[in-house]
């Protein structure tokens, strides 16, 4: 299965463009901080993802604020060149 739910910042967006089936698209860079344990030990845990959202979510990204926190959902692809990861965000809470 491939699903990731993360509490992030949004820190930053891009402007919307199209697909190529007329979709709009957005994207994103969101960053995850936490405190964790690992192994009976604490850990902090701080990362920047590069996200994109398709479709209907964009509209309800577009209207975060830069800095807010939410709760995103949806799954890990590859960029097009091949290196690295996108989040596909799929949900929003």
């Amino acid at each position: 299965m491939n699903r990731l739910v993360l509490t992030a910042q949004l820190v930053e967006r891009g402007a919307v463009r199209y697909t190529p089936a007329g979709l709009p698209a957005l994207d994103l860079s969101l960053k995850h901080e936490s405190e964790l344990t690992q192994d009976g030990h604490p850990r902090k845990v701080s990362m920047e993802i590069r996200a994109r959202a398709i479709g209907e979510i964009t509209q309800r990204i577009l209207g975060l604020d830069i800095g807010s926190t939410h709760g995103f959902a949806g799954f890990l692809g590859s960029q097009r060149n091949g290196r690295g990861i996108v989040f596909h965000v799929t949900e929003l809470d």
